[in-house]
């Protein structure tokens, strides 16, 4: 009983349609409750939505959770995995370090498939975050970018909503910074998509993990030259940074 209990997190970590496979395959019931499958098979639903060019990434390690701690999610694009490694180790033993099975991309995504990366059950802490690539452009400088600035702050507004039903403790990440001469990215568009972020979370009551100011006064010492991605140090500055913004979320949190 002590194996089956240690396995009752792998639900809200799977989307519904992993769920449906599950299910149909069959499960017994304990206490009238589906019975949570053989880790094997949570590990191989959890790898089946992770893209192939992602698999056997730290960021994206099947997370066999204790469901004596709490659940944090981590939602974001490519400089989240970098950090979430990060992240994971430090908070080893104090919660479930989760993340979504992909590059969260642009807020466009974000609002396609975020009741598949919620899934069904509940979460303690979110950190999020969306803007690198919703400023992309096809061609720079002059080029749109890919969301307009206001569909931007329309299409977070309408992301930070359903978050919020959640009931977890919610932690927007600004949008780290683009250096000069990065590619499809203009210099000082993350400051402006951050002023309109700044708006929405001033107006939902969402707190910043203020990323962006963190490093834009020596992007050389954490960031590649001209491009958005950071080092290995930069990485874990990030995630020292993120897991301590998470830890004192989980300290303001009751667990349910």
């Amino acid at each position: 009983m002590e194996r089956k209990t240690r396995r009752l997190g792998w639900v809200a970590a799977m989307g519904a349609s992993s769920i449906a496979l599950v299910v149909l395959a069959g499960c017994a019931t304990v206490r009238g409750r589906p019975e949570p499958p053989d880790p094997a098979v949570a590990r191989a639903a959890w790898e089946q939505r992770v893209p192939q060019d992602f698999r056997g990434s730290a960021a994206f390690a099947y997370v066999e959770e204790d469901p004596a701690l709490p659940r944090v999610l981590i939602i974001g694009d490519s400089i989240s995995i970098g950090y979430t490694p990060v992240v994971r180790e430090l908070l080893a033993g104090r919660a479930n370090v989760l993340r979504i099975p992909v590059n969260g991309g642009p807020t466009t995504r974000g609002l396609e498939q975020i009741e598949d990366w919620l899934g069904t059950g509940h979460w303690d802490v979110i950190h999020f975050n969306w803007g690198l690539h919703d400023l992309w452009r096809a061609t720079e400088p002059d080029g749109e970018n890919r969301v307009p600035i206001d569909q931007y702050e329309r299409n977070l507004d309408a992301l930070v909503q359903r978050l919020k039903r959640t009931k977890a403790k919610l932690i927007w990440a600004s949008t780290t910074p683009v250096p000069e001469g990065a590619r499809h990215r203009v210099a000082g568009d993350a400051a402006r998509y951050n002023v309109a972020a700044a708006a929405v979370m001033k107006e939902q009551h969402v707190p910043t993990d203020d990323l962006y100011g963190a490093v834009v006064g020596d992007l050389g010492a954490y960031q590649r030259p001209a491009d958005v991605h950071f080092t290995e140090n930069g990485s874990a500055f990030l995630g020292e940074r993120v897991a301590a913004e998470i830890s004192k979320a989980l300290g303001r949190r009751r667990r349910r």
